[in-house]
């Protein structure tokens, strides 16, 4: 009889023992999964952009703007021809949601010119928003520009619009078709790289005020065969999670003449501020 008893007594003073333990996890709410960078402690989401599609590249140029970029248009005598110019070529894409854009090439009895045109619409996989990406991307574009330090004269001629129809008066087209002219003479054209030399510095690559979130214009001319001088200009500018890319470059057919920079960016930013209504239309 006292054996069982003893037995018994172990029994009940292990069971308490064991009810003690259960008490005490329960007490303390503690659990084993209970760790930082568990589901309970996952990052908000990024701000997702403004922009969920892109507008199709080759219908959002009007056909006023193409005339006055691409003046050989108006000279294509076959009316089909003259249609598939102003269609222009869509650039290969896999997602139109994403980057969409389109070329244009025109030739006329004075010129050449070319007209390309893209959309990039940018979506973040990190914690960072698509309006932070899309900055982040604009910028490094800025920085390959590699833009001159702006100067007092640059920086009031950032904040002027461009004509309405995209082109200069015949004061300031003389102005900067002369200067352009003497800055393109052999004595100052020895180098064979690109250069920003022959366009006065009012017209000089350069931010730009007024267009979209940021913007930026370059200016650049260059040998285009023996004696061509074929100048380009480059528009880009962000706004909100898209970023937008112009580039206008025109080769006149007479050799030695030079491109009008002062005309070409008008133009060029006239298309621009368009584009950038059509977005936010």
């Amino acid at each position: 009889m006292q054996r069982k008893a003893y037995v018994s007594g172990v029994a009940v003073l292990l069971a308490a023992l064991l009810a003690g333990c259960t008490g005490s996890s329960s007490d303390d709410g503690a659990t084993d999964d209970s760790k930082p960078g568990g589901s309970s402690s996952t990052a908000p989401a990024a701000q997702p952009g403004k922009y969920r599609t892109l507008p199709e590249a080759c219908a959002a140029v009007d056909h006023g703007t193409l005339d006055s970029l691409l003046p050989g248009i108006k000279q294509i005598a076959d009316e089909e021809q003259r249609e598939s110019a102003y269609e222009g070529t869509a650039t290969l894409t896999y997602d139109t949601d994403r980057r969409v854009g389109c070329r244009w090439k025109v030739e006329s009895t004075d010129a050449t010119d070319h007209l390309f045109v893209d959309f990039e619409r940018v979506v973040s996989y990190d914690s960072v928003s698509d309006d932070s990406k899309a900055s982040g991307l604009y910028t490094d574009k800025e920085t390959a520009a590699d833009l001159p330090e702006p100067s007092a004269s640059t920086s009031s001629e950032s904040e002027e619009s461009p004509d309405p129809d995209g082109s200069a008066s015949p004061s300031d087209s003389a102005s900067a078709s002369g200067s352009a002219s003497a800055s393109a003479s052999p004595s100052s054209t020895s180098s064979a790289s690109p250069s920003v030399s022959a366009t006065p510095t009012s017209l000089q690559p350069r931010t730009l005020d007024g267009l979209g979130d940021e913007a930026y214009l370059n200016d650049t001319l260059s040998s285009a065969g023996s004696t061509a001088q074929q100048r380009t200009v480059t528009v880009v500018f962000r706004t909100s999670n898209v970023i937008v890319t112009i580039e206008y470059d025109e080769q006149p057919a007479v050799t030695g003449e030079v491109p009008d920079s002062k005309e070409m960016q008008d133009r060029a930013r006239n298309l621009a501020a368009k584009l950038a209504d059509t977005l936010n239309g």
